[in-house]
């Protein structure tokens, strides 16, 4: 070895001698996380829960160098199809993809999504307020009836005062065309607002929260539907209270809907 090449390698084997215990910092993080936190999240929790500001270009190098390989989630390909009756009725899309909003209670989206377990599926309605991404609302059932929508719109109303013109987005689902369901939006006194159709980002950020809770629960492992809901309710408790996010100040959807009330 030429006397250069010794020093170069004696530098770098220096170097990650220093990051060695940062390694490990980080690397606790990445594994409690189940593979699946990347170099955002992990600044967030290093700061958050160990007082550690360290530089995300280092977050970077450091999980590159020792293989910390986030596991990427997969597009979920498939959407549940029902025919609508000629009673059904869409409306405009009032949102028109303006997902950056800085009042809370103001703009909510809502979908469903299914959940495979145990030879089994499982139907989850979930409402999000956009401005802050806190899950205000949530019902899982065995069976993708009006009363999965209609239960969420109850649960929704249990955790706040007023629902008055507050603008619900949805797609074009069953559900949500539905004569009835259309009624009790407006006995709550909402604003209703639909994606294009056949267009999943009008409504991205129920894309986005679903993909995130597929990815962060064991859910296919549950082997009854009780078990199953004891872990919705226990992610979106973790999601809206302890779950830091980039983009909202590095808060917690609570956290940072309680600074936008305060700055209102």
């Amino acid at each position: 070895m030429s006397r250069s090449g010794y020093y170069r390698w004696l530098k770098h084997a220096d170097k990650q001698g220093n990051d060695y215990d940062d390694y490990l910092l980080i690397k606790n993080i990445f594994f409690k996380g189940k593979s699946k936190l990347g170099f955002r999240s992990i600044k967030m929790k290093l700061l958050r829960e160990y007082g550690i500001n360290m530089n995300h270009k280092k977050i970077i190098r450091i999980m590159k160098e020792y293989n910390l390989i986030t596991k990427i989630r997969k597009i979920n390909p498939y959407k549940m199809i029902m025919n609508k009756t000629q009673e059904h009725k869409t409306f405009e899309n009032k949102l028109d993809r303006e997902f950056k909003q800085n009042t809370p209670y103001k703009i909510f989206c809502t979908d469903i999504t299914y959940l495979k377990y145990n030879r089994k599926i499982a139907y989850l309605s979930a409402v999000k307020d956009i401005a802050s991404r806190e899950v205000v609302g949530w019902n899982l059932s065995m069976h993708p009836t009006m009363d999965l929508v209609f239960n969420t719109l109850e649960s929704m109303k249990s955790n706040l005062l007023s629902l008055q013109d507050i603008l619900i987005h949805s797609d074009q689902g069953f559900h949500y065309t539905n004569p009835n369901y259309i009624k009790k939006i407006k006995d709550l006194k909402m604003i209703q607002s639909m994606s294009r159709k056949g267009n999943c980002i009008d409504n991205a950020p129920m894309e986005s929260f679903f993909g995130h809770l597929k990815d962060d629960i064991d859910y296919k492992d549950c082997g009854t539907f009780e078990e199953l809901n004891l872990q919705i309710k226990e992610y979106i408790e973790y999601y809206n209270n302890k779950r830091y996010q980039w983009g909202i100040k590095k808060m917690t959807p609570v956290e940072y809907r309680d600074h936008l009330l305060i700055e209102c």
